[in-house]
Parts: C-alpha cells; sequence; structure tokens
C-alpha cells in the first residue's frame, strides 16, 4: 500500500512541500487553521510567489480539470490523523516579539491539535526550524498524548529550501537529513524520498539534536560569509580597494568558494536573521553562548550595512538633508524571485530614507503588496522607469535579473540627477558610467 502524507500547515514550506510529495506521488493532504488561505490553494492559487509552484500545484489540486487529484486540503486535524501514514510539520517559528528567541507557539498547537486524533502507528515528521532539544520535547509529548503511545513516533527532517528556487530544492535537494530514533522512522522516510535518494541525493541519517543544530548551523555560516565580504567591503572602502575583485580572487580557493560572496546591504528574509538569533539564545539556555558570541558580530554587520546604504544616499543628494529630496528605490523583496518583504533590507533602507523627510518611490516585480501593506506611507510605482522619474539618487537594492537589464540611457532622461548607488554589486559599473552616471557601490572604487 503506497504511502498517504499528511501537511501541517501550508506557508511557503508546507504549500511547497505538498506539491512537491504530489508530484512525487503520493496522495496529499494539506491542512491549515486559515480558511482564507486553504480557499485559495483549493482554486490552485499559492499564497505567495515562488516560482514554478502554482503551476505544480495546478497540476495535482483535486477539482482543477486535468489535475492528478493527489492534492486536497482540509482544517480538520481528525481528516489529517485519518488519512495520513506520514505527517509533515510545516509551520512557522517566527522570531518571540521583543527577545531572540524562537517562537515556538505554532509548532506546539499543531503537535497538541495532532495528537488526541492519532489512534494507530504513524510518524510525524517536522521540518520547521526549532531550537535543539524541542523534538526530544514534542517526541515525549505525543507519546503521552497520542492514543496510539508509542506507536506514534516522531523524526527531524530539516529544510534547505532558497527562496526563489523552493520547487527543485524539494524535489532535487542537495542533501536529506533525517534524526530517527528507530529503523522504522529511518525506512519510512527513505520510502518517503526514494526518488530524489534514487537520483543520487545523499541521505544523512543522525539522532534528534544534530538533525536539528543542521539548519541553524547551515544558516549561521551563510550569515558569517555574507557579513565577512561585507566587513572587507568596509575595509576596501577605507584602503581604496575593490572588494569585487578580491571576492572574485579568494572565491578560485576551492576551500572558500564563489557563492555568498557579493557584498552589498545583507541579508534579510524571514530565515537567516531570525534563525542565527534563536542560535545565540538557545546556546546560551544550553551554558554554550561563548561559542556563538560571533554570530553577535555577524548580525551587527549585516545590520549596519543599511545604515551604510542610507548615509551613502545622503552623501549623493548634497550631505545634508533628505528634505525635498526625490529618492528612487529599485527593489523592495529581500532577494529576487521572491515577494517576501520579511526584514528586508531594500525595504529598511527606503524607510530609514523616508522617515527621514526623503520622497522615496519603490518598484519591484514582485514584492509591491507586501511592501504596501508595511509601508503604506512610501510612494509606488509601476515600473523601474517611473519610480526613477525625477529622482535626484537612485539606489539599486534588490538583484532582480529585471534591473540588471535596465537601459541607463532610457532612465537617464527622466532622472534629475545621474546618480546610482549598486547597493548589490550587481550592474555593470562601466555600462553605466558610460552612460553618463555617477556609480557607487559599497567597497568599489568610485571611479
Amino acid at each position: 500500500m503506497s504511502l498517504k502524507i499528511s501537511v501541517i500547515g501550508t506557508g511557503y514550506l508546507g504549500a511547497t512541500h505538498a506539491a512537491a510529495m504530489a508530484e512525487l506521488g503520493f496522495e496529499v493532504l494539506g491542512l491549515d487553521v486559515v480558511a482564507e488561505k486553504i480557499d485559495k490553494l483549493r482554486r490552485g492559487e499559492v499564497p505567495m510567489y515562488e516560482p514554478g509552484l502554482e503551476e505544480l500545484l495546478r497540476k495535482h489540486v483535486a477539482g482543477i480539470p486535468g489535475s492528478t487529484g493527489r492534492l486536497r486540503f482540509t482544517m480538520d486535524f481528525a481528516e489529517a490523523a485519518d488519512f495520513g501514514d506520514v505527517h509533515f510539520v510545516c509551520v512557522n517559528t517566527p522570531q518571540r516579539h521583543g527577545e531572540y528567541a524562537a517562537d515556538m507557539s505554532y509548532v506546539d498547537a499543531a503537535i497538541a491539535s495532532l495528537a488526541p486524533h492519532l489512534t494507530r502507528p504513524t510518524l510525524v515528521v517536522g521540518k520547521s526550524t526549532v531550537p535543539v532539544g524541542s523534538a526530544d520535547r514534542l517526541a515525549a509529548y505525543l507519546a503521552a498524548h497520542a492514543p496510539a503511545g508509542a506507536d506514534v513516533e516522531l523524526a527531524w527532517n530539516p529544510e534547505f529550501l532558497r527562496e526563489g528556487f523552493a520547487v527543485d530544492d524539494t524535489l532535487h535537494p542537495d542533501r536529506i537529513v533525517t534524526g530517527v530514533r528507530s529503523e522504522r522512522a529511518e525506512r519510512l522516510l527513505r520510502e518517503v524520498y526514494a526518488a530524489p535518494i534514487a537520483d543520487g541525493t545523499p541521505f544523512v541519517v543522525t539522532d534528534f539534536p544534530t538533525a536539528e543544530l543542521v539548519k541553524t548551523a547551515a544558516n549561521s555560516f551563510l550569515a558569517t560569509k555574507i557579513s565577512f565580504i561585507n566587513a572587507m567591503a568596509e575595509v576596501c572602502e577605507a584602503a581604496g580597494g575593490d572588494v569585487a575583485k578580491l571576492a572574485e580572487a579568494i572565491g578560485y580557493d576551492d576551500r572558500i568558494g564563489r557563492k555568498f560572496l557579493r557584498a552589498g546591504i545583507g541579508f534579510g528574509g524571514g530565515c537567516l536573521p531570525k534563525d542565527i538569533r534563536a542560535f545565540m539564545a538557545r546556546a546560551g539556555e544550553l551554558g554554550a553562548d561563548q561559542a556563538l558570541t560571533f554570530l553577535r558580530e555577524i548580525d551587527s554587520i549585516n545590520m549596519r550595512q543599511r545604515g551604510q546604504m542610507v548615509e551613502l544616499a545622503r552623501q549623493a543628494v548634497g550631505g545634508g538633508s533628505f528634505l525635498g529630496r526625490r529618492v528612487a528605490v529599485l527593489g523592495a523583496a529581500f532577494k529576487p524571485d521572491s515577494d517576501d518583504v520579511r526584514d528586508s533590507p531594500a525595504l529598511n533602507v527606503a524607510g530609514q530614507i523616508h522617515l527621514q523627510g526623503g520622497q522615496v518611490t519603490v518598484y519591484d516585480p514582485k514584492g509591491m503588496d507586501n511592501a504596501r501593506r508595511i509601508f503604506p506611507t512610501l510612494g509606488y510605482a509601476d515600473s523601474a522607469l517611473e519610480a526613477v522619474r525625477g529622482a535626484d539618487v537612485v539606489l539599486h537594492l534588490t538583484e532582480w535579473r529585471e534591473f540588471r537589464e535596465l537601459d541607463p540611457q532610457e532612465l537617464g532622461s527622466v532622472a534629475a540627477a545621474r546618480v546610482i548607488l549598486d547597493g548589490r554589486n550587481a550592474l555593470d559599473p562601466q555600462l553605466w558610467r558610460k552612460a553618463g552616471w555617477t556609480y557607487r557601490a559599497m567597497g568599489r572604487p568610485t571611479a
């Protein structure tokens, strides 16, 4: 008998995981407690922008003409418990308000709502990013509160999705990590991931604490790499060096690698900032806080980049006040190929300049609606050209391909001044300077 899969939580992670499991051939039931989200998903609409996800949903959601019908949605925990042989918990763990620690209330609520309905042997699999030690606690809770008792097992299987590449990362992951306590749990997860394993994806079996630590360790390493090159940009600024050439040169060393070595306004989004802070908080609870004190500086370097971009913009408009100055901001999402504006450096910079009196107009290919909800007082344009019209300075803050392909001459014809600050070191300086623009980027020579 083929396994049936339930997915608890249908946000970014859950919706992607549910659609991918259906693509791998499983019957899938997605569950959420937000009626509007479920209604959208039943129509084959995604609650966020993610390339390829809506097409995958529509291929499998029951009731859509021509679909396989393998994917359905519900708000009923009893139905999900009865349906699934394997239950994936994919709910959010945001930063706790006013603290560094992770908010575990959504995970705890999902487990508490599911447990009373688990009347037969089953496997519950956590995919959420949680503080180390959570799996032990949740496994004990399930054993105590599920009618099937010890026959309800827990496993931990962290996600490594990159926004903009989530569908491919789920169907063709670079590794699968599973924290398990029994051969049965390992066997079930090998069955779930049989297709990617057959394609050569490494399958790493470990204990609960290691599985929980893998995600936060990976994100901490990536954050460290980004903040390292941004620290080098500061030194290059002071010494007259070129951080782009520096990154290219050290990136050829395969022990270092070239990825995540582009200096700019730093990282944001719903994962890296809150994950490194939660990691520091949990290390403190475990008495290992000194091991992660370096992450505080990583976080500090990252946040400092935003302020430095604001100062560059201030210099560009004369070095005094932003009052009466028009500032065009290209980008609102924290990264390209996403509409996610959570802790977005681009939107943070735009907001800071606006609060200091600048007339800010923002354009982003996908993030406009989400940006408006967070910063309704900013100006918004329907195109890059309209955003730049009359601007005293242009800030390139999200490296969308659309922005890399802009015509500097066309933009120059509508700007009040041809000054561009490349907050992502992603534009071609020669191309823009040739068109008469003053081009500036962090850690790069001014000419």
